[in-house]
């Protein structure tokens, strides 16, 4: 579990001296089962010293004169006790007043709302990071309780992505009144049909794992123009912070968050962990009672429809590799991200 936890640390290297090696410093921020913080540090070679940790609702603006504790450096670990669990926090990490990092929880704990994290953390290829507290991905947002609206509110969200097809607007439409929302409906194609063809015993394992693919394959033969008016989107400053969501956050919303990920320079294999991710967030007990009382067939092929495997993103990017060359074509010619609108794009979101 911990190595695990390991390949998703914020990583920075920062420079000591014209003679010193080059040292890397991970970090991870997460939440424990009453809500507080505990973060996580290895620094690469030890460093040794003070550490001080500041707070704050907003992870631009830190109130860099009053830390909020303090610890060993080599502890490698503290822990901000808070009984807040409405409002989300983010901390900046000083290191001997030279290094200094911020970092928040990926996870938006949530009443009602599968999947909710931040897109804050991830470093591109050039060694800048990915702001907090800009992106969110989720899955549905239609059965928001009143905490649930308190905690969006806190995100301070102004743009609502919603992916979901036009029937599923229907069944659970989007009240909230605080952001703009924006409709661009992604079909998953006859899901109905699928949903059927379970409950029928009709699917199995395996046509369930095919139509997940065939589901990714049209991601890119015939939504890329949904997925390039989405990307449009987070060119314009004013648009933040963003909320992009579909029915469990982890398809559309997962194809969406790799090309806008590509689009900064993030390396795959991280793109491959945020995807993958979902399974770590997305509680499968809520979602129970559609498999109780089917065949193991039809639960075997439930879960395979509610787990993000990465096979499905590779589907995705393998077409695109063969239709476009590269995922850098795909982003300029099949989703319209040209390279003035990548750094645009960029300029918003990294430091």
């Amino acid at each position: 579990m911990i190595g695990r936890f390991i390949s998703l640390f914020a990583s920075v290297s920062m420079l000591i001296g014209c003679n010193s090696r080059i040292p890397e410093i991970r970090s991870i921020c997460l939440r424990d089962d009453i809500g507080n913080y505990v973060i996580k540090w290895e620094t690469d070679p030890e460093i040794e010293g003070l550490l001080k940790m500041y707070v704050s609702d907003d992870p631009e603006k830190f109130n860099m004169s009053n830390p909020a504790g303090y610890a060993n450096i080599k502890d490698g670990v503290t822990t901000y006790i808070t009984n807040d669990n409405i409002t989300r926090k983010y901390f900046r990490l000083s290191f001997n007043d030279k290094y200094y990092q911020t970092i928040g929880a990926r996870s938006v704990p949530t009443d009602s709302v599968q999947n909710l994290r931040d897109m804050g953390g991830y470093f591109n290829r050039q060694g800048n990071m990915t702001k907090w507290g800009k992106v969110f991905r989720s899955g549905q947002l239609g059965s928001l309780g009143e905490w649930d609206t308190i905690r969006i509110n806190n995100l301070g969200i102004k743009t609502i992505i919603d992916l979901r097809a036009d029937e599923e607007i229907k069944k659970e439409p989007i009240k909230y009144p605080h952001a703009n929302i924006v409709h661009i409906p992604v079909s998953t194609g006859r899901m109905k049909d699928a949903s059927a063809r379970i409950t029928e015993g009709r699917m199995r394992k395996g046509d369930a794992l095919l139509y997940m693919q065939d589901q990714y394959l049209q991601f890119v033969t015939d939504n890329s123009e949904q997925f390039a008016k989405a990307l449009e989107l987070f060119e314009n400053k004013e648009n933040y912070p963003i909320l992009f969501s579909c029915s469990l956050g982890k398809d559309r919303t997962g194809f969406l968050a790799a090309m806008l990920l590509a689009a900064l320079g993030v390396p795959m294999e991280t793109i491959k962990q945020d995807y993958v991710a979902s399974n770590d967030y997305i509680n499968i007990s809520h979602l129970a009672y559609l498999a109780k009382d089917l065949s193991s067939d039809a639960q075997e092929s439930i879960t395979v429809i509610l787990t993000a495997n990465e096979s499905f993103l590779d589907i995705a990017l393998q077409k695109i590799n063969k239709e476009y060359g590269s995922i850098d074509k795909y982003l300029s010619k099949g989703l319209n991200i040209t390279e003035n609108k990548r750094d645009k794009i960029k300029d918003i979101l990294l430091y």
